[in-house]
């Protein structure tokens, strides 16, 4: 996986266009307009509004899709494989964290534990069905399913330090940087799981390549680094390096998330290129800028005082050096010329291979097949 700093566009191959039938006005397309042979031919797929059988996987048009899912099936991990006992003794301390420290703690758990069932509800009951290629769609269960596991990794945070689940699961309600992060994304949200909304048109279409973008480059690309800053820097401080671990773990499948979304995006411009229009542009820019503010906003009360080597300001850079990579990666203009990464020892902890194997962490005698009973 390539670093932070030289993470770039997967290249989708140049693909010739031929026409099509007209496009049927729905999300899920239906099993016709075979080709001549009565088979799917893989330059008759699109990743949106296609009309071959969306059930058949192969022949394969979008290998990056395959390849991704591929990698994703490679990096599993379960939440409860990571020892929290480090952890728990020094959570019961009063003296090993300071009231600063347990505060990023919570907010982080009171934001992620609601914002990975969010991502996990986007995709099921929405995404999944608007789109048509089923190389696609194979990635987005195995994601969907990665969401799960996030949300259990918060869950089993909470319980090993045995927080007061209530404030913590509450606080996408209670505390406002985190509630406001939230009605920003619901919108996006609202439009994809919307019985009625159907693609096919100029204007659903581009709602559609409209939301993917607010969840992989905002969400995923943008909301979810500052907490992944506070907990793994208190990490890299031998301080909850359990729950760090976890964060490690999953910051590498958001990236890859993230990744997935970027080259969904540009395959939809490469097959749909009426819909990138500058209005549409200047609409995503907006909404950009509009998230650095949000995810300021929440550094700002998460982190009142400087800890751990870090303070809000700083995050302010990297907020807009994260949001210029983004808006790059998907053919936008930067919004913030010059802006620089203030945390370049982020690299090591998205590209695992500098960091342990961690399967080297698993307790000898896991099994997977070990929690089955055939009786």
């Amino acid at each position: 996986m390539l670093s932070f700093e030289e993470e770039i566009i997967e290249e989708t191959p140049a693909v010739a266009i031929t026409p099509k039938p007209t496009l049927v006005a729905t999300s899920i397309a239906p099993a016709n307009q075979p080709s001549v042979s009565g088979r799917v031919n893989a330059n008759d797929k699109r990743v949106i509004n296609g009309q071959t059988d969306v059930n058949q996987l192969v022949p394969f048009k979008y290998h990056w899709a395959w390849d991704k899912y591929l990698a994703g099936c490679a990096n599993h991990w379960m939440p409860q494989e990571v020892s929290m006992s480090r952890d728990i003794a020094q959570w019961k301390d009063s003296t090993a964290l300071t009231e600063d420290e347990r505060l990023i703690v919570k907010r982080n758990l009171g934001f992620f534990t609601t914002a990975d069932s969010l991502a996990a509800n986007n995709i099921v009951l929405g995404t999944y069905r608007h789109i048509t290629a089923p190389e696609c769609r194979q990635y987005l269960l195995r994601q969907a399913f990665e969401e799960a596991i996030h949300t259990h990794a918060y869950q089993y945070i909470v319980e090993s330090l045995g927080l007061d689940e209530s404030e913590i699961f509450n606080a996408y309600q209670e505390v406002s940087s985190i509630r406001d992060k939230d009605e920003f994304l619901i919108p996006f949200i609202s439009i994809l799981t919307d019985p009625e909304f159907k693609t096919g048109t100029m204007l659903t279409d581009q709602q559609l390549l409209k939301s993917l973008i607010v969840f992989a480059c905002i969400m995923e690309g943008l909301f979810f680094y500052v907490g992944f800053v506070q907990i793994l820097a208190l990490g890299r401080q031998n301080k909850m390096t359990g729950a760090a671990e976890q964060y490690q773990y999953i910051l590498r499948d958001e990236s890859m998330h993230c990744n997935f979304g970027i080259d969904l995006i540009n395959t939809i411009k490469l097959e749909n290129p009426h819909l990138w229009n500058n209005q549409f542009r200047d609409e995503i820019q907006g909404l950009m800028q509009q998230a650095v503010e949000l995810e300021y906003r929440y550094a700002e009360d998460t982190m009142p005082r400087g800890v751990l080597g870090l303070n809000a300001s700083m995050f302010k850079e990297y907020l807009r050096f994260i949001a210029n990579r983004r808006l790059q990666q998907i053919g936008v203009d930067v919004l913030y010329p010059g802006a620089a990464n203030p945390f370049p020892w982020m690299s090591e902890m998205i590209d695992l291979k500098k960091e342990k194997n961690f399967f080297e962490t698993r307790v000898t005698e896991y099994q997977t097949g070990g929690a089955l009973s055939w009786d």
